[in-house]
């Protein structure tokens, strides 16, 4: 698979693994990846979201912060596509520069803080070929914002 054939939008940092084959079963799908349970909060988009755990900061990235996270990311069928944690390095980007669903999940964090996202396809890869299809699950750890 080549990279030049996906469309721009689809930010390079978080199909790494699926661009180079790599990833594997590192990193184990939690139990709720079909769909967000009864617990999780869902948004007018219909992004859904639990914290996994509380942050210790209070300010909230804006879209145009930078933000340090640790993140893994499966499909509803349980399967890794792409993750930080595997490969022991943070993941350093912009708000504004990821898919739409990470962008809102984001901004609804503070540092230190962990959650499991669930995001419709449509604030995911909306379709888009050779990305990872339907909707996506994260668990996400926001480390640090910087401006």
């Amino acid at each position: 698979m080549c990279r030049d054939a996906w469309p721009a939008q689809i930010p390079l940092l978080l199909l790494v693994l699926v661009i180079t084959g790599c990833g594997g079963d590192s990193t184990s799908a939690p139990p709720d990846v079909a769909a967000p349970p009864a617990d999780a909060v869902k948004t007018s988009s219909g992004l859904a979201t639990r914290v996994l755990k509380q942050g210790t900061g209070s300010r909230h990235p804006g879209p145009h912060d930078s933000v340090t996270v640790h993140y893994t990311g499966w499909t509803t069928d349980g399967q890794m596509f792409d993750s930080s944690v595997a490969r022991n390095e943070p993941a350093t980007f912009n708000v504004d520069g990821v898919i739409p669903g990470w962008t809102e999940a984001l901004q609804l964090m503070v540092e230190g803080e962990k959650r499991r996202i669930w995001i419709p396809e449509k604030l995911a890869y909306a379709g888009a070929p050779g990305a990872p299809q339907g909707m996506l699950v994260f668990d996400v750890e926001l480390i640090r914002i910087g401006r």
